[in-house]
């Protein structure tokens, strides 16, 4: 029993002699180990530019129109003829639709009838008037009738004419109201036309924005049918009075149709241009940095970035403007923010500049 227990003695303690040789080995190499340089972050960097830019106000409204006539029957009578359809482009004083007008003009004929007669008389009293042979007052008699005659004879010439339905304005028919053969009374509506060359949209501001706004502001408005289109428009009055329902006021703005894109009844997006600031030092709004509760961004220079608070002012349409803490030759990162600290290591790309414009 002890030669073996001799054995295993030795054994024991030859381990215990061979451990720490092992870690001594281990702290060595780890000692002289040497750590890789902190990779480069790849970020897309753009440089600041100069350019108008605009304060905007964006607001929802219906769009009309403000030449919107409906047509009304003069005298009673039968369609006989419609000229239009509705969707139809017509002028002003052009003929729609003609009634069936026979009795007005036998009306008419026999009013010209009794005023040339009356004329034929007047005539020959003319003379022996100025001879004294009638008297005065029945001369005179005589020039009253002729009158009275002839503005008989201009009114049923007027309703004879009413037998042609006529539009009063401009536009495109918008409505008809009438069939082939239909009898329409006096004041009937047979049609109605609507001018849409110029369109317009009463939008509801609220009174804390009054300062801001006046006559002449440019305005864009969007329509859900044409989603990808921005079309042009001004404000051209604004009411001097407050809605005392809902605390607003109204801007009236004038849309500029030429082509018929847009129709009455359309629901507007409308973005009114209020304030400009020309020549502004302009960045995309994806390069800032809203933490803590300073406006910032990171500025690239030899290859590293650093942080820098900006003032800031306008912004619009994904663009900020710069009003401070920045110079035009400074790049600034606009994508790849993530993970930057200051004096993070990138590999800087250039991207190019958007149009900066209001």
């Amino acid at each position: 029993m002890k030669p073996t227990t001799s054995i295993i003695t030795t054994l024991t303690l030859a381990g215990l002699v061979s451990l720490p040789g092992c870690g001594t080995g281990e702290a060595s190499v780890a000692a002289n180990a040497t750590p890789e340089a902190a990779a480069a972050v790849p970020v897309e960097v753009a440089l600041p530019v100069r350019a108008d830019i605009f304060a905007t106000y964006d607001a929802t409204a219906t769009i009309t129109s403000d030449a919107d006539a409906p047509v009304l029957a003069r005298v009673a009578g039968d369609v006989v003829e419609l000229l239009v359809e509705e969707g139809d482009r017509v002028s002003s004083g052009q003929v729609l639709a003609r009634l069936d007008g026979q009795r007005l003009r036998l009306e008419m004929l026999a009013a010209k009838a009794n005023l040339e007669q009356a004329q034929k008389e007047y005539e020959r009293n003319v003379d022996l008037h100025e001879r004294g042979l009638i008297s005065a007052s029945m001369f005179e008699g005589l020039k009253y009738d002729l009158a009275a005659l002839e503005a008989t004879y201009e009114l049923k010439k007027l309703n004879y004419g009413y037998s042609n339905i006529r539009a009063p304005i401009a536009g495109v028919v918008s409505g008809r109201e009438v069939k082939r053969g239909q009898n329409v009374k006096v004041n009937d509506v047979v049609f109605r036309i609507t001018d849409t060359a110029e369109l317009v949209a009463y939008l509801q501001i609220p009174q804390a924005q009054l300062p801001k706004f006046q006559a002449g502001h440019t305005a864009t408005v969007n329509v859900a049918s044409m989603p990808e289109v921005d079309f042009p428009a001004n404000i051209i009055r604004i009411s001097p009075t407050i809605d005392t329902r809902n605390g607003t006021f109204r801007a009236t703005a004038l849309i500029r149709n030429p082509n018929g894109d847009l129709a009455p009844g359309m629901f507007g997006r409308f973005t009114v241009a209020y304030e400009k600031h020309p020549n502004a030092l302009v960045i995309s709004a994806q390069a800032l940095l809203d933490e803590d509760e300073q406006a910032s961004v990171y500025v690239v220079s030899d290859d590293q970035v650093v942080r820098r608070v900006v003032e800031t002012g306008i912004v619009n349409g994904g663009k900020i403007e710069i009003l401070g803490g920045l110079t035009e030759d400074e790049q600034v990162v606009v994508v790849g923010h993530s993970g930057l600290r200051d004096g993070s290591k990138v590999l800087a790309s250039k991207t190019l500049p958007d149009s900066f414009t209001g």
